[in-house]
């Protein structure tokens, strides 16, 4: 998973509510494998259909950022729209709430979210609207999304999945720290009960 730490990118507002994972990445795509790459099937039908998602506005390319509404990455489980957002660029999504699951998914594939105030969440997508192709800057160790302007904004997140951003741990990786005390285990557990280790195939 590639660390995260501080991100300056073109932020592309979005001022639909209630944005599902089903609107990230249609369901019809979830059949193609990860490694074919998901970023040409972001927001699919969204982009097609009206303006509220502006990403092939020439003004938003390359963007690394969204600022959203309410309730981001409801609807679905579907791990797959966290993929589409990370393969078609996007690091970070900044809204005043985001579906649970969709959430902790982000998290485990460098997706970070960053959840702030209502009103301080608008006023960011009005600064974006006046000014198309501004940039934003998350600084995630200290914390804060810097506008336009130039002012900083705190804002809180759970110490571990800081760690697990910054550091690019997934949890793959968060098991290999273990890996030399499950090794240990295993090793006793061969000689103390070996009737406990699955007999060797072939």
């Amino acid at each position: 998973m590639q660390p995260f730490t501080t991100l300056q990118a073109v932020a592309v507002p979005l001022d639909v509510a209630n944005i599902d994972t089903d609107q990230i990445l249609p369901a019809r795509f979830l059949k193609k494998p990860r490694s074919a790459g998901y970023g040409h099937f972001l927001f699919h039908d969204e982009r097609r259909r009206r303006q509220a998602v502006p990403l092939d506005e020439p003004a938003y390319a390359g963007a690394g950022l969204l600022v959203a509404d309410r309730n981001f990455g409801c609807g679905s489980s579907r791990e797959g729209a966290v993929y589409a957002l990370v393969d078609g660029g996007i690091r970070c999504v900044i809204a005043p709430s985001f579906g649970d699951i969709f959430a902790s998914n982000a998290a485990k594939n460098g997706l970070l979210t960053v959840t702030l105030p209502e009103e301080t969440v608008a006023a960011l997508r009005a600064r974006l609207k006046a000014q198309p192709g501004a940039t934003l800057t998350v600084d995630l160790p200290a914390q804060t999304v810097t506008d336009p302007h130039g002012t900083a904004i705190r804002f809180e997140i759970d110490p571990f999945k800081k760690r697990c951003l910054i550091e690019g741990l997934d949890d793959v990786a968060l098991t290999l720290e273990h890996a030399e005390a499950i090794a240990a285990y295993e090793a006793r557990v061969a000689t103390e009960a070996p009737w406990r280790v699955p007999a060797a195939v072939g």
